[in-house]
Formats: structure tokens, C-alpha cells, sequence
């Protein structure tokens, strides 16, 4: 039998257990994961080298000839993921700009980065073209955040989301084609014979990624493979992939997996959803674990070669190369210079670029170029500036130019009926923003006239990934008749915005529905359906049914005169708590076992039937009403 060594088992352990747990307080405090993750590393590693005169982690001792290969294995299932996040029919209804970002955006911003880095940076110019190639990728993984955080109109918001998600891919195989030739070059070949082992790679690794692509596409489309079986043959489909194109031409495997990504991605697969949440659960903890061990293996001389010079060059990118890019790239795209500007100065660079730039760097210092150790460092160095400046100057920057959309939490309402659509009223009258969905002109009548956000179209489709643009929400109520498809939207929903944000009226009526009706074996699994909202259980028809008879959305200000134990003590004991707006404009769905907040300021919103001499909502009701 053999065992496995107890300090390798602990850095194992340390290196997972410490990039998640980055991931998770980065959730917390709504910092970019990349940071911590990083920092992390660097905790790990090099900082501790300094305190303790040796690091608490050193990927190099611990895993000696095999830490390379398992790197490139995880580089490539992160590629690959990218790959399938990209599918080239979603870009028919993309804008102008968006598009003169992909064709003309990324070689401009290329040639600029490669400038800086050259003249600046004072690296060679092979090396800074590839690095120049890399450094055009921003990346979904840190962009998305960033709309959250800032609130930005829907037309910014998806110009930097559909960058992100285009670039990632075209970015990381520029740099790819530009690292293998400067690798024959390193290796004695000349500029042809360079070219031509480029061109023959790509070739392998472009050929292999078609012929997986289809294989799997044709085998998921023809039932070959059972549900259960998908996810798992996609994993190992990429590592077989990955390795049969490094076999055939060393250094292939990158551009035969990101080319894999693709094909499937753009298959229309019906099954494509799942692959990509499975895929995101294993790559969010390969990029924990690859930013770990990168920035655990920068040693402290290493960091020690960064000077003013590399310095300037990371504030030449961010302030002068990637503005000017973007402003040449835009020109007549319909952008206006304050959006051209805010779109310039947003670009972190993401997870593709860190963890290709680490792995690349130590392929070349190992066939002779010794001038490429400064790369990793000078790569994670650029990354953390990016992220950490566009992370905290996100929000800054779009008041400034007035691009902000200040104020609470934007709700989305999946349904147009009298009982939404006298929420969607509460909710304008104590300006909270939102949006009411349906797939009918005519029930979005009301909605329309009473001025309200609405969308027409299914929330389930294509289209609604780049015109709704769920990324804007904080919370959604499915408010639908039919409780199956309010439950199919949740479930949707819930990647993007969380379980915890999804909200669907109960299925079932009665006094204490509202506990038993996700245990009732009848009922949709409360695995496959959003939170109840209504804490009593009232499904649509009760909810329908007590709006005919009189019932009304009311809303209550606490204060300090007027706190919630009294006002909970005057609410109607037939009343619903619906939701709740705290003074800092976070919305809280009130739900069955959630107790509405307590500070002053809060506006708490229920569904309560008619007493004598009591207001309708919006009316004055005392002090402490609204």
C-alpha cells in the first residue's frame, strides 16, 4: 500500500482550504476573490518566508517535478471554461460597441500593452508581446462584481460584462500563439522555423478541440451518455483533450481546450446550463487553488526584482494604454466621451491572465530564458493594481461621471397580475427600483401606464441575458400563476443572484401551508424551487383572492419612537410581512423564519387586509407610517 506523505496531505489541504476560504471572505466583505486568493498565496509564501525565514508553503518542494503538469492541467480546465461561457449567437444582439471592443479593442489595447511594456517595463519584444496579449483580457470573473457593486445603466453594464466574456478566450490563445513562438525561438529554432511549429500547432491543438467539440456534442445529442454522466465525461474529456495535444506538439493543449470550449459552447446543447455550473464549481476551485500556489511560489528575491520601472509600466496600462485603446476602438460607436472614459478606466485583469502569465513564465525559464522570471511577478503585480484600483474606484468613478444609479437594490418581478403589479406600486411609492416581466403586452397594460420598468419577453430565453441583464438585480419574486414556472425561473435565477435571492409564491393554501407545503411529497422538491416568500403559504389563487376582497400592500417606517416590537405588536395577526427596506437601501424578502430588521429607517412593506379607518398604502397612517 502506499501512502502519502502527512506534509504533502497538509499542503494539499492548505492550498484548497485556503483559496476557498479567500473565495468565501471575499463573498463577505464583497472584495474581488482575486485579491484574497492572491494574498493568500503571498501570506503563505513569501510574506511568511520573510517573518519566519521559511514559507509555510512551497509548491516547489512539496510536488518538485509534478507541480508544473498539474498546473497546466488546471490552466486548462480554466480555459476551457472560459471557452464555453462564449457563445457567438449571443453576440447578434449585442451593441456597436461591444463589437468594435472585440475586433478593434483587443489588438489596439495589445499593441499599447506591448508598447508600454518594451519602452517602459524595459522587457524584451517578443516577451512583451505575449505579455501585451495576455493583459487584453479582463474577464467575467472580476467584471461581473464590479456591475453589482457600482449599479451602472444597463448599456455600460453590458459593454464591460460582453468584453470580459469575449476577450477571456481571444486574449489567452493570442498569448498562447506569441508564447509558443518566442519558445522555438528560445529553443534555437529561427523565425521560420518558428512559424512553422506555430503554425503547426495550432493546427493540432485547433483540429483536436473541433474533433472533441463535436464528438461530445454528437454523443450528448444522439442520448449516448446519461444525464448523470455529463458532467464528469466533460472533466475528463478536457484533461484527455488537453494531454492528447501536448503529446502530439508540446505547449498545444491550451489552444485545444480553449477551441473545445467553444465548439461546445456554441452546440446548442440542452444541457449546456449544467455543464457550466458543474464546470464553475470545479474551476472556482482550481483558480483558488492556482492563485494559491502561484503567488505561494514568488519567492522573495523574486519580488525583489520588481523596480520603478515595472512600477511605471502598471500605471502606464491603467491610465494611459487601455483609456487610449478603448477611446480608438469606440470612436462613432455611440458612447459618449463620459462612458468612453468610465469604460477606459475600468479593466482588472483577471484569473486567465494571472494564471497563464505564471504558467508560461516557468515553461520559458526552463528552455533558457532566463528574462522571463520576471514575468510572473510583473503579471500578478499588474493584476492586483487593476483589481484593487477598479475594485475601489468602481463606484467613485461612476458618480463622477454620472453614471451611477444610486439608491437601493433593483428587484425583479416575474409576473404582471393585480397582486405584483400593487407590489410594483408600494415599491415606486418608497422608490425602490424595479422591473415587472411577463410574456404578455396586455397584462403589462397596467404596468406600463402606472410608469414602471417592465420587460416584455420570456425571462427564461437567450435574449434576456443581454436585455434584462440579470446582473442589476438583487432579489427576484417568480409572482406567476402558474407556481411550476415560477419555480423553473428561481432555479435559473439562482446562479446568478443567489438561492438565497430567489423568491416564489407558495403552492399551497391554507393556515400553516407555509411549513408543511415544501414537505408535502405532492409539491414541487424545495430543492427545485426558489424560497417561499409569503411566511403564512398562500399560494397565487389566495393571494388573488384576498386582493378582490379588499386586501392592500401597506407600508411602515420604524423609528425610534416607533421600533418593531411595537409595530409588530399593532400589525393585523392575518397580515403578511412581505419585504423590507433598510435605511442603506438593502432589501430584505421576509420570507417564512426571517425576522424583519430592526433599525430605524427601515420601511417594512405587508399584505394586509382592510380595517376601519385604516389607509390604503401610500396614504398618511401616523408617525411612523408611510
Amino acid at each position: 500500500m502506499i501512502h502519502t506523505p502527512p506534509d504533502l496531505t497538509l499542503t494539499i489541504a492548505l492550498i484548497a482550504g485556503s483559496g476557498v476560504a479567500a473565495q468565501w471572505l471575499a463573498w463577505r466583505l464583497r472584495w474581488p476573490s482575486i485579491v484574497l486568493m492572491m494574498g493568500a498565496g503571498l501570506l503563505l509564501g513569501p510574506v511568511f518566508a520573510l517573518v519566519s525565514g521559511a514559507p509555510l508553503l512551497d509548491p516547489e518542494a512539496s510536488f518538485g517535478s509534478y507541480l508544473r503538469p498539474m498546473i497546466a492541467l488546471a490552466v486548462g480546465v480554466i480555459l476551457f471554461e472560459g471557452g464555453i461561457t462564449l457563445n457567438f449567437r449571443e453576440l447578434r444582439g449585442v451593441s456597436k460597441p461591444v463589437w468594435r471592443l472585440v475586433l478593434l479593442g483587443v489588438p489596439l489595447n495589445g499593441i499599447l500593452a506591448t508598447l508600454a511594456l518594451h519602452y517602459v517595463a524595459g522587457l524584451a519584444l517578443d516577451l512583451s508581446a505575449m505579455i501585451g496579449a495576455l493583459l487584453t483580457v479582463t474577464g467575467p470573473t472580476v467584471v461581473l462584481p464590479l456591475l453589482r457593486q457600482a449599479k451602472l445603466p444597463p448599456r455600460i453594464a453590458s459593454v464591460l460584462k460582453w468584453e470580459g466574456i469575449v476577450n477571456d478566450p481571444i486574449g489567452a490563445l493570442a498569448a498562447v500563439f506569441v508564447f509558443e513562438a518566442v519558445r522555438q525561438t528560445a529553443l534555437g529554432q529561427d523565425w521560420a522555423g518558428a512559424a512553422g511549429a506555430l503554425a503547426f500547432g495550432a493546427v493540432i491543438g485547433a483540429g483536436l478541440g473541433i474533433a472533441f467539440g463535436f464528438g461530445l456534442s454528437r454523443a450528448f445529442r444522439r442520448g449516448w451518455v446519461p444525464e448523470q454522466m455529463k458532467a464528469p465525461l466533460v472533466l475528463a474529456s478536457v484533461l484527455v483533450c488537453f494531454s492528447s495535444a501536448e503529446a502530439l506538439a508540446h505547449e498545444t493543449g491550451l489552444v485545444a481546450v480553449t477551441v473545445f470550449g467553444l465548439v461546445v459552447a456554441n452546440s446548442r446543447l440542452a444541457s449546456i446550463e449544467e455543464m457550466r455550473r458543474f464546470k464553475e464549481g470545479i474551476a472556482s476551485i482550481l483558480v483558488a487553488s492556482v492563485f494559491v500556489v502561484l503567488a505561494a511560489g514568488l519567492t522573495p528575491s523574486a519580488l525583489a526584482e520588481l523596480n520603478w520601472r515595472h512600477a511605471a509600466f502598471v500605471v502606464v496600462l491603467i491610465l494611459l494604454a487601455r483609456p487610449l485603446g478603448i477611446f480608438l476602438a469606440t470612436l462613432n460607436s455611440g458612447l459618449n466621451l463620459r462612458e468612453t472614459a468610465f469604460v477606459g478606466l475600468i479593466g482588472p485583469r483577471g484569473v486567465v491572465a494571472a494564471a497563464t502569465a505564471g504558467h508560461l513564465a516557468a515553461e520559458l525559464v526552463e528552455a533558457g530564458r532566463e528574462d522571463a522570471a520576471i514575468l510572473a511577478p510583473l503579471v500578478f503585480a499588474t493584476v492586483f493594481a487593476s483589481v484593487v484600483g477598479c475594485g475601489f474606484a468602481v463606484t467613485p468613478l461612476a458618480r463622477l461621471f454620472g453614471l451611477s444609479q444610486s439608491g437601493p437594490e433593483r428587484l425583479l418581478i416575474v409576473g404582471a397580475n393585480p397582486w405584483s403589479l400593487g407590489l410594483a406600486g408600494v415599491l415606486k411609492k418608497i422608490e425602490v427600483p424595479h422591473t415587472v416581466a411577463d410574456t404578455s403586452w396586455r397584462r403589462l397594460r397596467a404596468a406600463r401606464l402606472d410608469g414602471h420598468d417592465i420587460y416584455y419577453g420570456e425571462v427564461l430565453s437567450e435574449a434576456a441575458e443581454w436585455r434584462l441583464e440579470p446582473s442589476r438585480f438583487s432579489a427576484l419574486i417568480a409572482a406567476s400563476a402558474n407556481d411550476a414556472y415560477n419555480a423553473l425561473v428561481c432555479i435559473d435565477y439562482a446562479p446568478e443572484l443567489g438561492r438565497s435571492r430567489v423568491y416564489q409564491l407558495s403552492a399551497h393554501e391554507g393556515p400553516d401551508e407555509g411549513e408543511r407545503g415544501e414537505d408535502d411529497p405532492r409539491s414541487i422538491a424545495f430543492t427545485a424551487r426558489g424560497r417561499t416568500l409569503i411566511r403564512r403559504g398562500r399560494g397565487y389563487d389566495g393571494l388573488a383572492r384576498d386582493w378582490w376582497r379588499g386586501w392592500r400592500f401597506r407600508t411602515t417606517r420604524l423609528t425610534e419612537e416607533y421600533p418593531l416590537s411595537r409595530y409588530l405588536e399593532d400589525l393585523d395577526e392575518n397580515a403578511d410581512l412581505v419585504l423590507a427596506r433598510q435605511p442603506n437601501g438593502t432589501l430584505v424578502l421576509l420570507g417564512p423564519g426571517r425576522e424583519p430588521p430592526d433599525a430605524p429607517g427601515t420601511v417594512i412593506v405587508s399584505f394586509a387586509p382592510p380595517r376601519d379607518g385604516q389607509p390604503e398604502s401610500g396614504e398618511p397612517a401616523g408617525p411612523a407610517r408611510q
